[in-house]
């Protein structure tokens, strides 16, 4: 692709896992570096309306990704659930308004798989949304993806026709990767089990105490299958798109199509970073959602499939862990 037929493309939380994942797919598929745009935190506050209009004004992007969030695991959800409500709704909310008052015509927009309530039918279909309670331990994240979603919605039924506004929706199951979250309180399942393994591993620790009773079921889909998803549903014509959704039910389910207990997942993190002694659970901490497991059949019948398996995936995720280990002692 020539940098002259190249779309200016705005990536929303390029330093995050998704975002960064995001960028090194649009590079690989040939888009011009320069045609990339990214603002860190320190440049652009996404949760300032006037910031944010002011950026798409004096930028003007093509296409958007939208990949920015406040996210966190169990712990961070249940301590911070104003902040995740609160910033969640002001990013999206301010970048899809300003992309559509500066004539983006394109936009994806990234949720989450804690938007389907918490007892469903599994694998959870799109259709399972806002038909029953949401997870406790992360609703107000939930809320506020759902919301997203309704956004794209209804800028796309009031302003496709006219303004040809195509506003997509995609929902991750639970992600890992390159440029995961390693904090010892805020991170996300994989990334904490990596770092308590290896941290145990390096002070022979006799063995390592897991959050709840292991039996919980979740999926998880290596970060780069989802960039790699993303900018598929970013590309599909607007025709095949439509066939495969509704207007008022347009998001799209991206996951792996298999899932694993807690306890296996905790086995085979074990085995991935070399521990060798006992693991532990500790039954007074919550277990979140039962099983999550999405349905992944609408975005394969659009002509997409995970490629990277667990095991690859998670000797990956800990090469990244040891590069950031070791870049953050050598600094």
């Amino acid at each position: 692709m020539s940098s002259s037929s190249s779309p200016r493309i705005y990536v929303a939380g390029h330093r995050g896992m998704v975002g960064s994942a995001i960028i090194r797919q649009l590079l690989a598929a040939g888009h011009a570096d320069t045609h990339i745009i990214t603002r860190t935190h320190a440049e652009l506050d996404l949760t300032d309306q006037a910031a944010v209009r002011s950026f798409f004004a004096s930028e003007k992007p093509q296409e958007v990704y939208l990949a920015a969030a406040r996210v966190g695991g169990i712990h961070a959800n249940n301590t911070y659930p104003a902040d995740f409500i609160y910033d969640n709704l002001m990013i999206e909310a301010n970048i899809i308004d300003a992309a559509f008052r500066n004539g983006v015509q394109q936009l994806l927009f990234l949720g989450s798989s804690c938007i389907y309530p918490r007892i469903t039918p599994q694998p959870m279909a799109e259709d399972a949304l806002l038909t029953g309670l949401l997870e406790p331990t992360n609703e107000p994240y939930a809320i506020a993806k759902i919301a997203g979603i309704k956004l794209c919605e209804s800028y796309n039924r009031q302003y496709g026709p006219s303004h040809g506004v195509d506003y997509r929706c995609v929902m991750p199951t639970n992600l890992y990767g390159p440029g995961d979250n390693y904090h010892p309180e805020n991170s996300h399942v994989i990334p904490a089990l990596i770092r308590r393994f290896h941290e145990a591993r390096v002070a022979n620790a006799p063995k390592v105490t897991i959050w709840g009773t292991g039996t919980p079921l979740r999926e998880f889909l290596y970060v780069d299958d989802m960039a790699a998803a993303s900018v598929h549903v970013m590309n599909l014509p607007k025709a095949v798109f439509d066939r495969h959704t509704r207007p008022m039910q347009s998001h799209v389910n991206v996951g792996s199509g298999s899932d694993i207990s807690i306890a296996e997942l905790a086995h085979a993190v074990g085995h991935v970073v070399g521990f060798e002694g006992a693991i532990d659970f500790d039954t007074s901490k919550p277990d979140g959602t039962p099983r999550k497991l999405m349905n992944s059949q609408r975005l394969n019948a659009l002509g997409w499939h995970a490629q990277v398996k667990l095991e690859a995936g998670l000797d990956l995720a800990y090469a990244d862990f040891l590069h950031t280990h070791e870049s953050r002692q050598s600094t």
